[in-house]
């Protein structure tokens, strides 16, 4: 009787471990469009991140999954940028060809997705007044960083690698609050500035930076400075999951549409994600670049890419062959195959061939980036020495 009332349990389903990610070796005659391209700005955007590179012991790792080695393999092709004396196409593309071999990268397939980021404008000022209602907060004092890995082996349940974010309560460690409790409660920290709208401060948020033009008519950069610790969720896929946008119609610009024509529901949907991101003031500086990326060097119009970093190193030169939205939303799509330098990250951005490219500031560039999700591939390129000791193939696994 006894033995009838048992349920037999079944046997659990065997999960099969995620491909390897593989680099394979191409020459630049087979990457499309290379022969035609115009490199300047990729090589500016390298010769930028060898300064950080070269401020690294020589011994340690560039980063990712290990197929960009150590700081000592770029010590040959960050000189030879840095000699350069006359810097045009033809001169750009001879340097790359020179010192690097392209590697294809795929994982099981080597088709991938890439969208688009810039730099906002918005509206602000140093005192809440009038319509300066929205603040825009630096790091606040009680946010701290822990160490999961430190109080792994004490805890019963196995933890991912990593940080998390959280507050000293009555002497106890708790997790940092979501978005809905800062914006409705605020925090204790000072804003470093309010804005006119909402929804600008948002996708602020998004985009990790952008240009504050304040009431006084200066112009000042609030930079990504720190999270609250919470996931991204992409309030776009969360209009998609309730039927207000279909899948084609997505972008920023659609997205702002619908949350400024339905503004009863439209604090709820933002509520969906639970990240929040808090800023520091830096001076503009050069105009024509953006913000400090994940690297710690000014982004490059149309030459940085934010890629996954337990993947990708950062400062490596990559080769993007893709498409991109034309800046006049009534043309079509036009072909991208541009050379970008890996200079940044993102919450919303994981995965292989995964990317998100810069576009820069303004209104062209919003254009672009906000309806920019296209399919492409990647292709990173390596020093010679390097590629000498990863032969024509190389895998390596899944990061965790």
């Amino acid at each position: 009787m006894l033995a009838g009332c048992v349920t037999a349990r079944k046997p659990p389903v065997p999960v099969s471990p995620p491909q390897p990610i593989t680099l394979t070796a191409t020459s630049f005659a087979d990457l499309s469009a290379w022969a035609a391209s115009d490199s300047h700005a990729g090589l500016e955007a390298f010769r930028r991140s060898c300064s950080e590179i070269q401020d690294k012991a020589a011994d340690a790792p560039l980063g990712g999954v290990g197929y960009a080695g150590t700081i000592a393999d770029w010590g040959a092709p960050c000189r030879q940028a840095a000699a350069l004396q006359s810097i045009g196409p033809e001169s750009a593309r001879a340097f790359f060809e020179s010192a690097f071999v392209p590697y294809r990268v795929s994982q099981a397939s080597p088709d991938g997705l890439f969208t688009g980021y810039f730099e906002p404008e918005l509206k602000g000022s140093r005192t809440r007044h009038g319509p300066y209602q929205t603040p825009l907060y630096g790091v606040p004092p009680d946010l701290v960083m822990i160490d999961r890995d430190i109080f792994r082996d004490r805890l019963n349940a196995p933890m991912a690698g990593g940080m998390m974010m959280a507050m000293m309560m009555r002497m106890r460690f708790v997790p940092y609050p979501a978005r809905a409790e800062i914006v409705r409660e605020g925090i204790p920290a000072l804003p470093l500035f309010y804005v006119d709208d909402p929804i600008d401060a948002f996708f602020l948020q998004v985009q990790g930076s952008g240009r504050i033009v304040l009431d006084d008519g200066t112009v000042v950069r609030a930079a990504y400075a720190g999270q609250n610790g919470w996931p991204y969720t992409a309030i776009g896929a969360v209009l998609l999951e309730r039927g207000e946008l279909t899948r084609e119609e997505i972008s920023l610009q659609s997205i702002r549409a619908w949350l400024q024509a339905h503004p009863d529901e439209a604090e709820a949907v933002l509520d969906t994600n639970e990240s929040y991101v808090f800023f520091s003031e830096q001076p503009i500086g050069d105009p024509t670049l953006g913000a400090l990326g994940a690297e710690g060097v000014p982004l490059t119009p149309g030459a940085s890419l934010a890629v996954d970093r337990s993947v990708h190193a950062l400062g490596v030169p990559v080769w993007l062959e893709g498409s991109a939205p034309d800046a006049d939303a009534s043309r079509p799509d036009r072909p991208l195959n541009a050379l970008l330098v890996t200079q940044d990250t993102g919450g919303a951005i994981k995965g292989v061939v995964r990317g998100d490219v810069y576009w820069g500031y303004g209104a062209q560039a919003q254009s672009i980036a906000g309806r920019m999700k296209h399919p492409g591939r990647l292709t990173v390129l390596l020093p010679r020495a390097l590629a000498a000791r990863l032969g024509r193939r190389a895998q390596f696994p899944v990061p965790r």
